[in-house]
């Protein structure tokens, strides 16, 4: 499988699509939140799983991350695009941009993000949490899919509303726990410690994806400019809703032209990301533990 993409169920219906199947798999770290969709499209596999399940049923807090990165390793995913919706914390990043996120500061605190523990201790290098392979073939097809490159100083500049559909290179993604959204409080504070986006997913997957050794990257849906913009309204279901029925077809048509890309050779290092990251002294490892991790690390164990 070429590529893995954690999002909506939107996006399940690519035009072209082909060899269309519902898979469920079930996991050593639990269920994930529902079946995967995998397909075809020219001769590149692709599977999608709706991060929030069915009928968005799963709070941020309730999803079993370690279970849905975990069912595309056992599929063969080997490259992950996550799209998620995001608040700016930017004047130049209004609704309806795109942000291609390479840092993160993670706030959350409630929920499993490793698949270390019980028995056996591990640390992955993540000071460059996404793969930029991966980022660089997601900006070429955004590109293609009619987004304008955006300059890196844009963002700090006010931009007229109706202005083009702009893609934005980097960012830092303030991922909060949630459910509920921001204070005016907490919104100001994030653009004072110099964030971008804030959102409540994509620091989660980007952990687990590098300790299972696929390349990731986080394509930001901007759709509200949380609460921190005097002159906006904070942020709402409906807002969101809105903003992102408006951006399927283009979220549809990015990821139709990543596909040839994704199916190019792996020139990264993030299939060894957790090649010297056990520590644990292979003997004091349980039997239990080396079962559980056998997918992820079976290599090293």
């Amino acid at each position: 499988m070429i590529l893995g993409v954690l999002g909506g169920s939107g996006l399940y219906d690519l035009e072209g699509l082909e060899d269309v199947r519902e898979q469920v798999v079930s996991t050593p770290f639990g269920e994930p939140s529902g079946p995967l969709v995998t397909g075809r499209l020219a001769g590149a596999e692709v599977a999608f799983l709706a991060r929030h399940g069915r009928g968005h049923r799963l709070s941020p807090s309730e999803i079993n991350y370690r279970a849905n990165v975990h069912a595309l390793k056992q599929l063969g995913v080997q490259r992950v695009l996550s799209i998620s919706a995001v608040g700016s914390l930017r004047e130049g990043i209004p609704p309806g941009d795109l942000v291609l996120v390479d840092q993160f500061i993670d706030r959350t605190t409630r929920r499993a993000t490793t698949f270390f523990g019980d028995g056996v201790v591990g640390h992955v290098s993540f000071a460059q949490p996404i793969c930029a392979d991966l980022a660089g073939a997601v900006a070429e097809a955004a590109l293609e899919a009619g987004f304008e490159a955006a300059a890196a100083d844009d963002r700090r500049r006010p931009v007229a509303r109706g202005a083009a559909r702009r893609l934005h290179r980097g960012g830092t993604y303030v991922c909060m726990e949630g459910p509920q959204f921001s204070t005016r409080a907490e919104s100001l504070l994030h653009r004072g410690w110099g964030a971008d986006t804030i959102g409540m997913t994509a620091a989660t997957e980007a952990k687990l994806a590098r300790e299972a050794e696929l390349c990731f990257t986080s394509l930001a849906l901007v759709t509200d400019y949380d609460c921190w913009h005097e002159e906006e309204v904070p942020v709402t279901v409906e807002a969101i809703i809105a903003v992102l029925q408006a951006n399927v077809a283009r979220a549809k048509e990015i990821v139709r032209r990543l596909l040839p890309r994704a199916a190019r050779p792996r020139a990264c290092a993030c299939d060894r990301a957790a090649a010297s990251a056990i520590i644990t002294s292979p003997a004091a490892i349980p039997a239990a533990a080396r079962e559980r991790l056998r997918v992820l690390y079976g290599r090293y164990l």
